[in-house]
């Protein structure tokens, strides 16, 4: 029988929550506004930035008593068996219930960037390998699955996906995030964020706001963004996350933006997340960035200050550890000197979570009510799927690729055998295992020598890895020199090794120097060139790497982003030809190390021009990716509509058509260019795209219904406006290739855009003139996604 208003469950969320709230002392309610993290380093070799300054001891049973808000990472700090993980967290749960005077249990989080870090968890490929599929559902697909794999454990909710816009490509976590345009991080991201949603796991949008944009590509460095690039490029993604993807919980960056870390700013946290965008979800620090507020930025002086500061702000749960929202909070409250208001408002956020989620109903339970397989069948078609669509054919000029199938091929290379190649820095094998040598992967990963050897049997392959991932040691070049002499081709696999904090060269504290190959990478490649043999560069990379040293040098160039468990196979198969790639660029490749930062949203003064010597064009544009078939874009409709508004909207369609002879995905992009505004603008941004797969000759209508919402941007006043004037829409194979044009006129008066403008461009797909039958986005590869990886 219930027995008071707080349990029943058919009371409004909020009528229950106030009763709760009315009746919990100042200790059960600060309670809820903290993690425990059992079992996290206090030696200094952790896996977070300051974890052995920031982890405090404490007394587990004392802590509980009063409640608990969060457990941290009960999967994902060491090697645990899932099953016997998930029974030892629902143990943990009955005793924080059981302690406490209202028997609340605590949401349980865990990291889930590239799948679940957990061990034997599915390694899906990173986001970077994401954006390169430029494919959604797909995404959301995925999302869900590590949702259903988080729920079996009893994890409550997931911190991701990131939404940082790459704005330099040396800072260590590009590999995290989805790309360097907007339109695409917002689009795949709310789709991630649906799909994590859908099965009952609250979605953490990070970081608000500004860390990607950190000087110098230098983790936790301060963001010197402008108000426009902030508005305009930094937010929109989190916007469409929050609005079209319903994520219940945001969390705040590091970084400071002009003086003003994110964790103390009420103008980001609360006047723009709830007043103007109206989330109601909670807001999350990073790990230890409240401490930061004293420790790092220095803008508090005492543990209690900085929890005045971020509560104010408007951080809700402090994670990963108690250090700030604790006892230091307590007496601050009942000093005086933090009003007890501060905490009511975070705790009330905290509870209706907790309601929402079920932790406040009398039937709930801790334990999972499935079998626990976090590395299924059904996970490993998907990652293979995901992997083989996000694998980049850059080059191809003489049509090496595919390989003949009896060849003589030497796989050259420090990424070509090693399993951890293709993973990122938040991949549990690379973010923990690396601390346990002992304890085995638990997961299948196949390397790209093994896959090529499984993928063609009759060919003859020689391996010599030639030089480590960063040790500028060349005595191996030898015997991958005598190797590459042998043989018809050679197959360099190089590129980055994820680590955290300086032990790699991508992920988490790993920033780079320049876009160079790390360590002697390029000189074996010029070796390996300089044979004469024809070369195929494999990257197995977590950012773009300079590549103009090399064009015209190679028989053909691959890119993956760190594609995961199936990567290997995935690889292999655009190798052999089984995969026709489809992937596209969701970042730029460069032509040299130097000269970054530089992604392609620049207006007139950021492209190349007279004014410097220094040319920033890319070598391989954004959006860009080759194919093993051939496509044909017809029957533009470019006709420019008659007296559009500033508030109206106009199709734009394009027929495009597989002229070659295999199966084949196209990416159809649509880029706008603003002739004239009242402050520079990007010379294009991409507002929409749609994959289409095609078989041979068979064609589709591509329609693109655009708003002039679409165009619209902050002016000099601070306001998001459409003005009237000229605009070409581009429809495009890359920021660089446009096939057609379409030329509009919006007229009527400047229109300011309030918190309902469209934020996408919807798209159809539907049978060309002439074609019968429907046209869907169907797999690249059906054969490999319908049966078992193998």
């Amino acid at each position: 029988m219930t027995t008071a208003p707080w349990r029943d469950p058919a009371l409004p969320a909020a009528a229950r929550v106030d009763d709760l709230l009315s009746r919990m002392t100042l200790e059960e309610k600060t309670a809820q506004l903290y993690g425990v993290w059992v079992g996290a380093a206090t030696d200094g070799d952790g896996v977070a930035p300051h974890q052995h300054d920031m982890t405090v001891e404490y007394d587990w049973d004392e802590l509980i008593t009063h409640g608990l808000g969060q457990l941290t990472r009960s999967f994902g700090t060491a090697p645990v068996d899932p099953a016997l993980g998930a029974q030892a967290l629902a143990r943990a749960q009955r005793r924080i219930a059981g302690a406490g005077r209202f028997g609340i249990p605590a949401i349980a989080h865990e990291e889930c960037l590239a799948g679940f870090t957990a061990w034997r968890a599915t390694a899906y490929p990173v986001p970077l390998a994401w954006g390169a599929t430029w494919d959604p559902p797909l995404v959301e697909e995925m999302a869900r699955r590590i949702g259903d794999d988080l729920r079996s454990v009893g994890v409550h909710q997931g911190l991701a996906p990131v939404l940082d816009v790459v704005r330099d490509p040396r800072w260590g976590r590009v590999e995290e995030t989805i790309g360097e345009d907007p339109y695409l991080v917002g689009t795949v991201g709310t789709a991630y964020v649906r799909g994590l949603e859908s099965a009952g796991v609250v979605a953490t949008l990070k970081h608000f706001a500004g860390y990607a944009s950190s000087a110098g590509a230098r983790n936790l460095a301060p963001v010197r963004a402008g108000v426009r690039e902030f508005a305009d490029v930094t937010l929109p993604p989190f916007e469409m996350a929050l609005r079209e993807g319903g994520a219940r919980s945001v969390m705040a960056a590091y970084t400071e933006t002009d003086g003003v870390p994110a964790s103390a700013d009420p103008g980001l946290l609360t006047r723009l997340l709830r007043e103007e965008w109206g989330f109601s979800g909670t807001v999350v620090a990073d790990y230890f960035g409240i401490a930061f507020l004293q420790t790092l930025h220095r803008v508090a002086g005492t543990p209690a200050g900085a929890a005045h500061t971020a509560l104010t702000a408007g951080i809700d749960v402090e994670l990963p550890t108690v250090k700030c929202y604790g006892r230091p909070l307590l007496e601050a409250v009942r000093s005086g000197a933090v009003p007890e208001e501060l905490v009511n408002r975070a705790a009330r956020r905290v509870l209706l979570q907790k309601c929402e989620l079920g932790l406040l109903d009398e039937d709930w339970t801790p334990e999972p009510g499935t079998a626990v397989d976090l590395d299924s069948t059904g996970n490993r078609i998907l990652a293979r799927r995901l992997a083989e669509e996000s694998v980049v054919l850059l080059d191809n000029p003489d049509d090496l690729l595919p390989l003949a199938p009896d060849t003589r091929i030497a796989v050259v290379g420090p990424r070509a055998a090693d399993a951890l190649a293709m993973l990122g820095c938040y991949s549990f094998p690379s973010h923990v295992l690396t601390h346990h040598p002992e304890v085995p992967a638990g997961i299948e990963i196949p390397t790209v020598l093994d896959a090529l050897r499984t993928e063609l049997p009759d060919a003859k392959v020689t391996f010599a890895q030639g030089c480590d991932v960063t040790d500028p040691d060349t005595g191996g070049f030898e015997e991958a020199i005598a190797r590459t002499a042998e043989a018809d081709v050679c197959v360099a696999v190089l590129g980055d090794r994820a680590g955290l904090f300086g032990r790699g060269t991508s992920g988490e504290g790993c920033d780079a120097t320049d876009l160079g190959l790390p360590g002697a990478q390029g000189e074996l490649l010029d070796a390996l060139v300089a044979t004469g043999v024809p070369v195929v560069l494999v990257l197995l990379t977590g950012r773009p790497y300079a590549l103009g040293r090399w064009h015209g040098r190679l028989g053909a160039v691959v890119q993956a982003f760190f594609p995961g468990e199936e990567g290997g196979p995935a690889v292999a198969g655009v190798l052999s030809g089984r995969v026709n790639p489809s992937g596209r660029l969701p970042v730029s490749v460069p032509q040299v190390p130097g000269g970054q930062p530089w992604t392609y949203l620049q207006p007139p003064l950021g492209l190349a021009g007279e004014v410097s010597n220094l040319d920033p064009t890319p070598l391989y544009a954004f959006g860009h990716g080759r194919s093993y078939t051939a496509f044909a874009w017809e029957d533009c409709s470019a006709t420019e509509p008659a007296g559009l508004g500033t508030d109206g909207s106009h199709d734009v369609s394009v027929t495009v058509r597989n002229t070659g002879g295999r199966t084949g995905a196209e990416v159809v992009q649509l880029y706008l260019h603003d002739p004239v505004a009242s402050v520079t603008r990007p010379d294009v941004r991409l507002i929409g795209y749609q994959r289409v797969e095609l078989d041979p000759g068979e064609a589709a209508r591509v329609t693109f219904r655009f708003h002039a919402d679409l165009s619209s941007f902050t002016d000099g006043s601070g306001r998001r406006v459409v003005e009237p004037g000229a605009l070409e829409l581009r429809l495009a194979a890359s920021s660089t290739d446009v096939r057609h044009t379409a030329h509009l006129t919006l007229t009527g008066p400047v229109r300011e855009t309030g918190a309902d403008r469209r934020l996408r461009c919807e798209t159809e797909v539907s049978p060309a003139l002439g074609q019968t039958g429907p046209v869907s986005p169907r797999p690249a590869t059906r054969s490999a996604s319908d049966a078992p990886p193998g």
